[in-house]
């Protein structure tokens, strides 16, 4: 008599067991579960926020929304398919029109990024950093960074859904010169801290991005989601240290025409770095793309008895024994 099936002689009725399973998507397509799976952890991150030009600011961070570890699980079903979007990093502030504020424009937006389970997760994706002489960040994930030349220009905080919060706010440019007509831009916001303010003192924090924020879910500690730093530039130039992208992939400010602005590194979700002035506007850095990590826990079916219909479903496909 089989030992697995519950004393019903016939085919065992084995234990099923499923191994942990960590899904890694950089781009999009379908999350399929495994048949055991019931609940997922994840990490989502949009696409990082493009630096704007001319003393711009830098790009803010996607949106970093995660529940691992130990947060809230989120329900899916087994052997189910699951859409993954991940976000596009959003373009460089351009160049046109002249030399001028009308040739400048602000850093593109990032786009979200979506984990489309049956309660979605949707990651806002980063605001442009300010362009010209004194236009604000734009509002995102994390917000962008404002331009510095001129007049105080405040970086954008989030944008909705802010609950739970996905970002932090852009700095603020101070309009306070370095020396000459040197100006620089403030850095876009990330996952784990707010852009910096620009200054009128040069130091390496001056118009830094934020900092991201780390996660061990891949099985490796990594940090994402850092803003673009903000721009600097002048005829005059006083400045001597470009601003640093935050950590996370944000991408590092322009330092006048050299060196140009930084992109966000892909898969991070970072800012791209604002484009600075030297004579010419020059370009911002564009942001990187986003990422969705989905884990599945390990799970484990006992053996037990069979049902009526499995039995006779068996006996009818020929794959019951009574041996």
């Amino acid at each position: 008599m089989a030992s697995l099936n519950g004393g019903v002689i016939g085919v065992d009725n084995p234990a099923v067991k499923q191994t942990e399973l960590v899904t890694t998507f950089n781009s999009s397509g379908t999350l399929t579960t495994q048949p055991l799976t019931t609940s997922i952890e994840y990490l989502v991150v949009a696409g990082g926020a493009g630096g704007g030009t001319r003393f711009g600011g830098g790009g803010g961070a996607g949106g970093f929304r995660t529940n691992f570890p130990g947060g809230t699980v989120n329900p899916v079903s087994g052997n189910s398919p699951y859409p993954i979007t991940v976000g596009a990093g959003g373009a460089a502030g351009a160049t046109s029109g002249g030399p001028g504020t009308d040739g400048a424009t602000p850093g593109s937006a990032g786009n979200p990024s979506i984990l489309g389970t049956p309660s979605p997760i949707t990651s806002a994706g980063g605001g442009g950093g300010g362009a010209g002489d004194s236009n604000p960040g734009n509002t995102g994930g994390s917000g962008g960074g404002g331009a510095g030349r001129f007049s105080t220009s405040a970086g954008s905080g989030n944008t909705p859904p802010t609950s739970p919060p996905q970002g932090n706010s852009g700095g603020a440019g101070s309009g306070t010169p370095l020396g000459g007509d040197s100006y620089r831009g403030a850095g876009g916001g990330g996952a784990g801290a707010a852009g910096s303010a620009s200054t009128g003192v040069d130091n390496t924090a001056n118009g830094a991005g934020g900092d991201g924020s780390p996660s061990t879910i891949s099985g490796s500690d990594v940090t994402y989601a850092g803003g673009g730093g903000g721009a600097a530039g002048g005829v005059a130039n006083a400045q001597v240290n470009p601003a640093s992208g935050g950590s996370g992939g944000g991408g590092q400010g322009s330092l006048g025409p050299a060196p140009s602005a930084g992109a966000g590194t892909a898969n991070t979700g970072g800012g791209g770095g604002g484009g600075g002035w030297d004579l010419n506007n020059q370009l911002g850095g564009a942001g990187g793309s986003g990422i969705v990590i989905v884990k599945e826990p390990a799970a484990f079916k006992a053996s037990g008895m069979w049902s009526m219909d499995a039995v006779y479903d068996n006996v009818k496909a020929g794959n019951w024994s009574n041996a």
